[in-house]
């Protein structure tokens, strides 16, 4: 996979754009379901990554979390817990260095992209 572009609130993959926060994992790309961690919004002024959600754990060494434009992008402690459980190297940056990480194919690695703030 690869990431072609990436700018405020779009990014491209491998030729497709989407308008939305997308996960990478597995050669396929899919939307980011965040309702499960809207309810954590309050608490942190913005619709944090919590272990709620669908994350791609299986088959990957390393998940990188792009955390927007402007990495403000919570992540919160469940998953950063989870990872070390599990023996992934979690990779957390604003999206831009996230794509650069992807793009170079190092490892075993799945995606979350955040592409606003």
């Amino acid at each position: 996979m690869h990431v072609d572009e990436f700018e405020f609130g779009h990014i491209r993959v491998d030729g497709e754009t989407f308008d939305h926060d997308v996960v990478l994992a597995k050669g396929s790309v899919r939307k980011r379901k965040k309702g499960p961690s809207k309810r954590f919004k309050g608490e942190l002024g913005h619709t944090p990554l919590s272990s709620e959600e669908d994350i791609p754990w299986a088959g990957c060494d390393r998940l990188i979390i792009g955390t927007g434009a402007y990495g403000r992008l919570p992540v919160m402690d469940d998953v950063k817990r989870e990872a070390k459980r599990r023996g992934v190297e979690l990779v957390i940056e604003p999206t831009a260095r996230a794509i650069e990480r992807i793009n170079r194919g190092v490892g075993r690695a799945h995606a979350i992209l955040h592409v606003t703030c």
